[in-house]
């Protein structure tokens, strides 16, 4: 298994999910966008996966990169028909480059927060073994305002109506971040533009203690994170969509 992984920030990297492709013996390259690093020979990969970042969708004037980026999603997803795992800016990528609508929240959602399955995220494989409401770890100011064409919602909350969606037989994208590790929370908060973000949603005597909230729930985010993996990988398997390596 040979995974390509856009990056749009350093510590914005697949966390936890790294661990898991190591421990199955998997290959993943990383590729930087925001750096200048170039787009690689698609072909050669079996699995894209898109990271977070603090840039948005329709950015494109300021982060050049952003257009061969949805370019290479959508070829990948519709031309090559690989799967694809995409978690926040990644999840909103997905649904941009497939002619759907990303725009700003009314206020972002940052830290803890309860996601609920939808009908088709129960009886959606990627889900076996949740529950119907879940725990999550938060960190963004968009949102996916308008579904590409072909797409299901999987989870949803009060705060953003589209927490989960798969496109085809095996493009999840998921806007809340199951990676997480025991870094993520300091990492996150030295970014100008997160801390930002993080103040305007919890205030500053919140925002101050995110750290010491999140730190006893880094196991039950963890084993959720494996389980995605997990189901992921079993998904790929039953529908044939993995090349043999």
């Amino acid at each position: 298994m040979n995974i390509l992984v856009f990056q749009h920030l350093p510590v914005e990297h697949p966390g936890t999910l790294r661990d898991f492709w190591r421990e199955r013996g998997y290959f993943s390259y990383t590729v930087e966008l925001e750096a200048g690093e170039p787009i690689p020979k698609l072909e050669e990969f079996d699995l894209l996966v898109v990271m977070g970042g603090p840039q948005d969708v329709w950015q494109e004037d300021i982060h050049p990169w952003l257009v061969p980026e949805k370019a290479a999603i959508r070829h990948w997803v519709r031309s090559l028909e690989r799967p694809y795992l995409g978690i926040c800016l990644g999840h909103q990528l997905l649904a941009e480059a497939l002619d759907g609508r990303v725009g700003l929240m009314q206020r972002p959602e940052v830290g803890l927060a309860k996601v609920e399955l939808t009908a088709e995220g129960h009886s959606d494989p990627l889900f076996d073994g949740f529950g119907g409401t879940m725990q999550t770890f938060q960190w963004h100011g968009a949102e996916v305002i308008d579904m590409p064409a072909g797409a299901v919602v999987l989870a949803h909350n009060d705060a953003c109506a589209v927490q989960a969606i798969r496109w085809g037989r095996h493009a999840y994208g998921l806007q809340y971040h199951v990676e997480i590790t025991p870094q993520t929370v300091g990492e996150w908060e030295a970014e100008p533009a997160y801390r930002a973000s993080l103040e305007q949603s919890l205030g500053p005597v919140d925002a101050a203690r995110l750290n010491d909230v999140v730190s006893p729930r880094l196991a039950e985010f963890r084993s959720a994170a494996k389980r995605i993996n997990d189901n992921f990988f079993s998904i790929l398997a039953d529908r044939a969509a993995v090349r043999p390596v």
